[in-house]
């Protein structure tokens, strides 16, 4: 594959190492130094662009990306309320976009399991559902998409809850929160996000189901950044020649 990589931090890097060892070539590399310059016409003959930005580049570079008529890979998060205007402009483009919170297959599987849980114990009512996500100091949004993703999983399955709410961050640096894209409806009640942010820490969730008996929990734990990584570019190979808006779970069936 041609790749077109919109952002170089350190994912993007990793991403770029990963595809030249399996022989893909890295065409274009856009960063804050050259982003203004560059044109629909720049990612002509690339077969896939892969975005790890900030939310405020996200959508400018999905739009640039359909204009080229190139499939975008976007794992960027907390550009989600855009996603409904995002979907009408692929469709007009009859353009292909792959988005998630979190490209990790074990993550996604994490999410397929949370579900079933919260399927399971909402038969039985008397659980209160809560989430918590643990990240690096260098993210500066709360909560994070995977965290998010969690919620909306779990909450789907459970007839007391809808929605999501920031319940607390701890953190030693500026966070920007962000809200969700709708209240909950009345007499529902938002499942609650708490936001930590340490030092060297890829990636922890945590599903908690209370109940006055008992408690149940599930967590995921990335040990690093590889099976993000590795999860963008398997969704960047399988996108190609694809037309319309994909997940995780569309690449998985799960």
């Amino acid at each position: 594959m041609k790749i077109v990589l919109l952002g170089y931090g350190k994912m993007n890097q990793l991403i770029a190492g990963m595809a030249r060892a399996a022989g893909h070539e890295i065409m274009l590399t856009v960063d804050e130094h050259n982003r203004n310059s560059i044109t629909a016409a720049d990612l002509s003959g690339a077969d896939v662009a892969i975005d790890f930005t900030r939310p405020e580049a996200a959508v400018a570079n999905i739009h640039l990306a359909l204009e080229a008529g190139v499939p975008i890979v976007v794992g960027t998060t907390g550009w989600l309320a855009d996603l409904p205007t995002v979907k009408d402009s692929v469709a007009k483009a009859d353009g292909a976009l792959f988005w998630a919170s979190n490209f990790s297959v074990g993550v996604n599987v994490f999410f397929a399991a949370a579900a079933k849980a919260a399927e399971l114990s909402n038969r039985f009512g008397g659980y209160q559902a809560a989430v918590t996500e643990i990240h690096h100091t260098q993210k500066l949004d709360a909560p994070s998409g995977t965290g998010i993703t969690l919620a909306e999983r779990v909450g789907e399955q459970l007839d007391d809850y809808d929605s999501w709410e920031l319940a607390g961050v701890k953190s030693p640096v500026p966070q920007t929160s962000i809200a969700p894209a709708s209240a909950p409806k009345v007499g529902k009640t938002p499942i609650p996000i708490s936001s930590v942010r340490e030092e060297g820490v890829p990636g922890t969730h945590l599903l908690t189901l209370q109940s006055a008996v008992d408690t149940l929990e599930l967590k995921h734990t990335a040990h690093s950044r590889e099976g993000f990584a590795r999860g963008a570019l398997t969704a960047a190979s399988w996108v190609v020649d694809k037309k319309g808006v994909f997940t995780m779970r569309d690449l998985l069936g799960i």
